[in-house]
């Protein structure tokens, strides 16, 4: 009887132990946890086996980035067990020598890319693995720090081929101002685009030395600067030819619109901006002047174009030692309103996984590690309480830039973990650039243009802009004449580049609609 009690007791000890462990092994798949590692190492069954992930970002290598390194590496160490191989490649360098690595099968497990790079190119190539499924199983916390719209429109030919790399959804922008030139001049605060030219007007007539304006070209020229503003039309530049607007979208119709055929409404901020120029508004210098911002900086201007809602402690910093009781303010005519604002979702920044990587599974855990909390914080800006000091939850005061400027926009940026410093201006109106959910979605979202069929006539429009473009959108030309000599020596190209443009838009949308 004992003996048969005996026998029982340890089938039954026997069964217990095959239940826990059936139990155990349902709940540890290879999901990632928090941490980035499978469950087989965070149940601590099997330790990884460490590898090294080399990584290639443009930029200049910080002084303490060793310093950082080993503090991630001893972070990793009982999870994911990751060593990091940090490469640096010069921005001047960066398309050739990215394009160089992929094509001779170096082994590289994560690298920088864009579309203003080549990133088109190297996925037609082949030289990406899709991410879907990596993301799927080991990149849950990567897939949650980025909104679903961030993922939906920055997908090439309907997969994830990288991880796109942006914290907002369109640029801010502003004019800087020279707030003591105002406030000498009785001038209240400026709350409208007439208020900053009758500014422009006064400056004029009042301070002598003191040019009223300048810009830059491409977006800062003074009528593209203008559009981004344009919320009875909101007139966009397209697909088709960078930011130039002689083709141009509005209304978000999905219709694409030819200067030289559909002169309203930019055809009379042409006019307008030609009418300052020869009112002597406009630096008459302005086509020469390398930096555009670096009149204002010197002192010379009172208002400028700026890509930001802020001005930067540097540019503050100099007018302040060539002009000592100089102030600057920004002024925006941006609308905060949810809906107000269009944009695409479209991000310029992506981190890949080469096909030839033998690492893929771990680069992706360790970029789910970088995405949390106290890990992006570290490699975003350092050792905390060297470089820089947290300031709550969402901001920060940085400590030592020189040893380790922040970077995260080439291997981490995410929306929900990226601080803004504490002496940051229109904060409120940057936290609406980064809520996907304050925007319309652009009708063309998720559309991207094959220039192969028009590459000839692309090239020949080009040639002729590079001659007339940043002079006649700061007003330097004579709009009407030079549309004339656009339609003489461009006007062929770009109506065809406007019909096959808007051919593969109607496509688009037609496949959309099904």
């Amino acid at each position: 009887m004992k003996r048969l009690l005996s026998i029982a007791l340890v089938l039954l000890i026997a069964l217990v132990a095959i239940a826990g462990c059936s139990g155990k092994n349902e709940g540890e798949g290879k999901a990632p946890g928090p941490s980035g590692q499978t469950g087989d190492s965070a149940g601590g069954d099997a330790k990884l086996e460490e590898v090294t992930l080399k990584i290639m970002i443009p930029g200049d290598r910080p002084s303490d980035m060793d310093l950082v390194i080993a503090e991630a590496e001893k972070r990793m160490k009982d999870t994911i067990n990751v060593k990091l191989d940090v490469v640096f490649v010069p921005w001047s360098d960066l398309a050739q020598k990215t394009q160089v690595t992929l094509a001779s099968g170096e082994n590289i497990d994560l690298i920088f890319d864009a579309p203003w790079l080549h990133i088109n190119q190297m996925i037609a190539n082949g030289f990406y693995e899709p991410l879907d499924d990596l993301l799927a199983q080991y990149g849950q916390t990567v897939l949650e720090k980025r909104p679903q719209q961030m993922w939906n429109y920055n997908k090439y030919g309907g997969k994830i081929m990288a991880v796109p790399l942006g914290v907002s959804y369109m640029s801010g922008n502003s004019y800087m101002v020279r707030k003591d030139i105002r406030e000498k001049l009785g001038v209240p605060p400026i709350k409208t685009y007439e208020d900053l030219i009758a500014f422009a007007y006064k400056v004029k007539e009042q301070e002598k030395g003191i040019i009223p304006m300048t810009a830059g070209s491409g977006t800062y020229s003074f009528v593209a600067h203008h559009a981004l503003n344009d919320y009875e039309t909101h007139v966009r530049p397209t697909h088709a030819l960078g930011n130039s607007l002689m083709l141009y979208y509005k209304n978000n119709d999905g219709k694409v619109y030819n200067l030289l055929e559909d002169r309203e409404p930019i055809g009379t901020w042409l006019a307008n901006t030609r009418k300052w120029f020869t009112d002597g508004l406009i630096f008459k210098d302005i086509l020469t002047t390398k930096d555009f911002h670096q009149p204002i900086s010197a002192g010379k201007v009172a208002i400028v174009t700026n890509g930001a809602f802020g001005i930067g402690d540097s540019l503050k910093n100099t007018l302040k030692n060539n002009v000592p009781d100089s102030e600057l303010e920004t002024v925006t005519f941006f609308n905060p309103e949810k809906g107000a604002n269009i944009t695409d979702f479209k991000q310029w920044n992506f981190l890949a996984v080469p096909k030839v990587s033998k690492n893929k599974e771990r680069a992706i855990m360790f970029l789910n590690w970088a995405n949390e909390k106290e890990n992006y914080d570290l490699l975003s800006y350092g050792i905390e309480g060297k470089h820089w000091e947290a300031v709550g939850d969402d901001k920060m005061k940085t400590l030592d830039t020189s040893g380790y400027s922040a970077f995260g926009y080439v291997w981490l940026w995410n929306p929900v973990d990226e601080r803004s410093d504490v002496k940051g201006e229109n904060e409120e109106l940057n936290a609406v650039l980064k809520d996907a959910d304050m925007f319309t979605t652009d009708i063309l979202a998720g559309f991207e243009f094959d220039s192969t069929p028009v590459q000839n006539e692309v090239s020949q429009y080009n040639t002729v802009d590079g001659q007339y473009y940043t002079a006649l959108f700061n007003g330097v030309i004579d709009p009407d004449e030079t549309l004339k000599k656009f339609e003489a020596e461009a006007g062929p190209s770009l109506k065809k580049i406007q019909q096959e443009l808007q051919k593969q838009i109607d496509e688009f949308l037609a496949a959309k609609a099904k």
